[in-house]
């Protein structure tokens, strides 16, 4: 019976994508609904295949009986002996069944659900095989289009690629080649589907892993991916090694890697950045192509930041219709504002932020009214909370009183070490510097009273220059006297 079985079972196994157990199990079950319409019934009934694989067969099985009842199950002894001259009552006999015993209405019945079968098969069977593919690239050549939607041929079944997941820059023709990424795989009462992409970001990842073996046997790593698909896509990179630069690796020599990547998206343009755990750093790079002077962080809790850039890298830094700066964003998770560096100057900032702004630029002295003075010694950068305590113990409370401390001062105070002599003058020297200015100013100053410059006078003999605290002229030798009149002598002499 059925002849060449081998062979239509290994065409549906290569054809359809069918395990041969699960074909042999569904033409088994063929036989078996035939059978069952024929006799109404399938508990004797035995279904056997050739060592080969190339013939398959039915049959009943039946207990031989002095008086048969149910000649379904079982046959007279006379009748036996037939099949096997040794024989005996209690005995039982596997009968062949020829299905051409089978009538129409029961092989088609058993036909239609053997069809049904292989289908279900099939389907669970791709759809176990590509939903493990989830994420992956997948080769397939353009069929047909509808609706904008392209259906791709994937060998043993048929993939879509939906319009809305089809760059703008690309055209296909009947018979290109496309590679996408597996999007999604799902059931349909149609049948099984398969949701191809070539816009979604893990499509970019796929290609670089196909073509940087850095990528794929992860030494570098890809951090995030943004991208507007047809234009610009942003790579955010770095290593694991620290003799490996990331973005070279993606680059590779002469750009042959990069090119590779910029070809099989049609000319989409890719900026490959290294990734910075540091804000600042980490949106400066995210702004290339474009050159940042600096990064100014107005708001941490709301991750609002702002790029100052030179007069000529405003445009490159914004892109055209915002798209750099756009995609910046998304990259760094941070809201970022591109201003130049006069336009940053003339904003109303904070006075923290003006601070900061002073700090990096170094071209603005700070204004005296955002600098905020300290007195006291707990309020000092740098002074551990063990050292402002020791010293408020031994009566030493404003910076003002610790700056006149000398060393052995200090080494005089109770539970002040070395150590700590050596560690309180390095925070003043760092952090004192204008106060001490002051104070030699105000010394200076204070020293110009106590000292006023002397009063000269004429000698009354020779006229030689003399001063009150001379007794005799230095060139004629006349002695000297001179009356201090008192102030208020004068006052009461003028109220008379």
């Amino acid at each position: 019976m059925a002849a060449g079985l081998a062979e239509a079972i290994r065409s549906l196994v290569q054809d359809r994508g069918i395990s041969e157990e699960l074909v042999r199990k569904t033409i088994e079950d063929f036989l078996l609904a035939a059978y069952k319409r024929k006799f109404g019934t399938t508990e004797n009934a035995v279904v056997r295949f050739s060592e080969d694989g190339n013939e398959v067969a039915i049959f009943a099985a039946k207990e031989i009986v002095e008086n048969v009842e149910d000649p379904v199950t079982e046959m007279p002894l006379k009748e036996a002996l037939t099949y096997n001259e040794e024989c005996e009552i209690g005995d039982e006999l596997l009968i062949e069944i020829n299905p051409k015993e089978f009538d129409r209405v029961a092989v088609q019945s058993a036909k239609q659900k053997a069809k049904q079968t292989l289908r279900e098969i099939q389907k669970d069977t791709l759809y176990s095989e590509f939903k493990e593919k989830e994420g992956e690239m997948v080769i397939g050549y353009y069929q047909r289009e509808r609706n904008g939607n392209i259906f791709v041929d994937l060998g043993k079944i048929e993939g879509i690629l939906p319009r809305r997941y089809q760059s703008p820059r690309e055209v296909y023709r009947p018979n290109d080649r496309i590679k996408a990424l597996i999007y999604e795989v799902s059931k349909s009462p149609s049948g099984l589907q398969i949701v191809l992409s070539r816009t979604h970001t893990d499509f970019v990842k796929r290609i670089f892993e196909l073509e940087v073996p850095e990528v794929y046997d992860k030494t570098v790593e890809i951090f995030k991916i943004v991208r507007e698909p047809g234009y610009r896509t942003k790579i955010a990179v770095y290593s694991n090694r620290d003799d490996v630069d990331p973005v070279g690796a993606c680059v590779g020599m002469k750009g042959v890697r990069i090119q590779a990547v910029v070809r099989e998206l049609e000319g989409e343009k890719i900026d490959i950045l290294k990734y910075d755990i540091d804000a600042r750093s980490f949106i400066k790079n995210a702004l290339s192509p474009a050159e940042v002077q600096n990064v100014v962080i107005l708001d941490e809790a709301k991750r609002q930041a702002l790029a100052v850039v030179e007069e000529n890298q405003l445009s490159l830094a914004i892109g055209k219709q915002g798209l750099n700066v756009r995609l910046a964003n998304r990259l760094v998770d941070w809201n970022i504002d591109v201003k130049t560096i006069e336009q940053f100057e003339e904003m109303d900032l904070s006075a923290e932020t003006k601070k900061e702004l002073n700090a990096l630029f170094n071209d603005v002295e700070e204004d005296d009214e955002n600098v905020e003075e300290i007195s006291r010694i707990s309020e000092l950068p740098g002074i551990s909370e063990r050292l402002s305590e020791i010293l408020m113990q031994n009566g030493v409370e404003l910076i003002e009183t610790l700056v006149g401390l000398s060393g052995e001062d200090l080494s005089r105070l109770e539970g002040v070490t070395v150590q700590d002599v050596e560690t309180i003058q390095n925070i003043i020297s760092e952090n004192v510097d204008i106060i001490e200015e002051q104070e030699e100013e105000a010394v200076a100053q204070t020293e110009s009273h106590e000292h006023p410059a002397e009063e000269t006078y004429e000698c009354p003999e020779c006229g030689h220059p003399i001063t009150i605290d001379m007794t005799s002229c230095p060139n004629c030798g006349v002695g000297l006297s001179f009356e201090v009149e008192d102030d208020n002598d004068e006052d009461e002499e003028e109220e008379e």
